[in-house]
This record gives structure tokens, sequence and C-alpha cells, in this order.
């Protein structure tokens, strides 16, 4: 049953100067080092850098493809319209212990609880978007906010960017410098001599150049669209905050530097395999899966998404495979 949002007043604050805010029957709460997630019969813990750093992604996703773990015991769940909000589903211990807790909510109600737990708990100096060696703390007691950071807004191009009243390319006018482990890469664009008669139509850009000036990291935008095809690059640096489980087939094509994947099953956590990719590497992420990246160096990823919204049940009754080749 889908449940109905609430949230606290702005006068309910602890001791630290935070509030706390419920829905349904899943309570939050912070001090100076944890976020604290309550529910009938049962409640977890998580560190407030990791849990700021995953809420962001959930928030700013939409709730993304399929399932978005927080770590091996708290997540959410999308549906497209409902969400599920849930403790230890896709934990086997938890599971085999009878402990899981699932509730569920309308995307909208789900995503008004959330963002004011965003805006509430995240402190000025930190921006959970950055690397960590791009931002202050998140930890300590309540200190003014940072409505910049949180309230970006995900690039999603139409048809692709820099197309005629498309978005626009990252440029130092618009205020993103290249980023510091980028400095190598060159910033000169294509030249583009049209057919007459096209010269509307056709557009290219330098997407290294493009992702060299990208200011936050683990959050793929949408550089081109053909149908429900959709070129989703993103920079990375350090840990992706969220363990993504996959309702589809991902493609990750490595553009730059190195980034190891540890891949899980989907519903019990189970270790299936360890994935470098470097420079060049092609990889297809299963969509019974579960993943999680650590990006040493600043790199770049190109991520590959078919939108189809009827790929997900597809898959889940059999008539759509897991993966898209077989050997």
């Amino acid at each position: 049953m889908t449940q109905t949002a609430r949230v606290t007043t702005k006068e309910e604050r602890n001791a630290q100067g935070y509030r706390g805010f419920a829905i349904g029957g899943f309570r939050f709460s912070r001090d100076e080092y944890f976020a604290r997630i309550e529910w009938p019969g049962g409640s977890h813990l998580i560190s407030i850098d990791a849990f700021l750093r995953a809420l962001m992604r959930d928030v700013a996703w939409g709730f993304f493809y399929g399932t978005v773990n927080f770590d091996p015991v708290f997540g959410t769940l999308n549906h497209y319209g409902t969400v599920d909000v849930f403790a230890g589903r896709f934990n086997e211990k938890w599971k085999a212990a009878g402990r899981v807790h699932n509730e569920t909510f309308t995307s909208a109600d789900l995503k008004q609880v959330l963002d004011a737990v965003l805006d509430d708990w995240t402190n000025e100096g930190f921006d959970p978007f950055a690397a960590p060696g791009e931002t202050g703390t998140p930890f300590g007691r309540k200190r003014g906010s940072n409505e910049q950071a949180i309230r970006r807004v995900r690039v999603v191009a139409k048809r692709m960017v820099a197309a005629p009243g498309d978005t626009p390319k990252r440029t130092d006018a618009a205020g993103f410098p290249v980023n510091r482990h980028f400095a190598d890469v060159p910033q000169d664009e294509p030249e583009v001599q049209a057919e007459p008669g096209f010269e509307g139509e056709v557009r290219a850009f330098n997407l290294f150049a493009y992702l060299s000036r990208s200011d936050v990291t683990w959050n793929p935008s949408i550089c081109s669209i053909v149908k429900e095809s959709q070129f989703c690059p993103t920079s990375e640096e350090y840990i992706l905050p969220v363990i993504h489980g996959n309702d589809r087939v991902e493609w990750f094509v490595q553009l730059s530097d190195e980034i190891t994947w540890d891949v899980q099953d989907r519903e019990t956590g189970a270790p299936r395999a360890r994935v470098t990719m470097k420079a060049g590497d092609v990889c297809a992420m299963p969509a019974d899966i579960r993943h999680q990246g650590y990006s040493p160096k600043r790199s770049m990823l190109l991520v590959w998404e078919n939108a189809d919204p009827k790929i997900p049940e597809l898959i889940a009754s059999g008539q759509a495979p897991t993966r898209p080749v077989e050997f």
C-alpha cells in the first residue's frame, strides 16, 4: 500500500541543531557523525558523509533505474511513479532473519521528504556531489546550508549537447573551469563542414573537453538522445556513493584512466566479479547484478542506457534476457 508523507516542522531540532523527518513508518535523524534510520522493529546507522552522498544521487537521479542501495541494508527501489523504501530487502542475512522492512510511497511524496532531509542536513562548505578532496566536511553540529550545491539540475539533452536550442556546452564563461585532474585534456573543438542545406542539422563537440569541466562526480548527464538510446557521460573520482542494482543492461565505455568495479548478485549481494576497466575498455553490466565503482584518479566514463520503460517488466517476466550477449 502506498503511504502518505509527513515532514516534521522546523522547530523540531535535536541537541546538534538538526531536524528529524518521517515518512510512513520510517524516521530519519542525524547527529554529528551518523544518519539514523528507524522503522517499526528496527534501526540502522550510516556515516553521515556516505549517507548524504548517496541521498544526493538518489534525489538528483529521480530514484534512477532499479535499485539504489545506500549500503548493504538501506535503499530505494524505483517503480517509476512509486518508490519502495526498504531495510534488508536485498540482504541475504536480513531476509533469513525475517528482519526485512519495506514501504511504498509515491515518487513525489518521497522526493519531498528526502529533499527536505538533504536541505537541512547539508552544512555550509560541504558539497555531496563533489569528490572528498574538493569539498569540506559534513560532520559536526548544524552550521548553515549549501543550497547552491544540492539544487544543481542534472544535465539532460533533448537531442544532443550543443545542438540548436539544446543543452549548452560547459565553458569558462559558464563557470566551469577545467578540473585539476584533467589539465592535460585538449580543449579544441571539432570543425564541422556541413553539406549545403544541412547547416542547422550537423553539430559536433569535444566530449573530453566537456567532461573535463564537470564539477560533479558520479552523476551521469545525458549528452545525446536518439529515441530510447541515451549516452550518459560522467566524471568519476573516489567511490560511487551507491551500490546500483540494475533493472536493465548498462553498457560502460571507459574513456580515460581506470575504474575498478565490485559486481554482486542483485538479490543477495553475493560477489560475482571484480572488473578493472582501463581507457578503451567496454563492458556490459547485466540486469541481474548490482555494482559499485572505485576511481583512484578522476576518470571519464560513458554509460549507455536504453530508457525504454517496458524493459524492467520484460526482464522480470523472462521475455528479455538479463545480459546482451551469451558466449
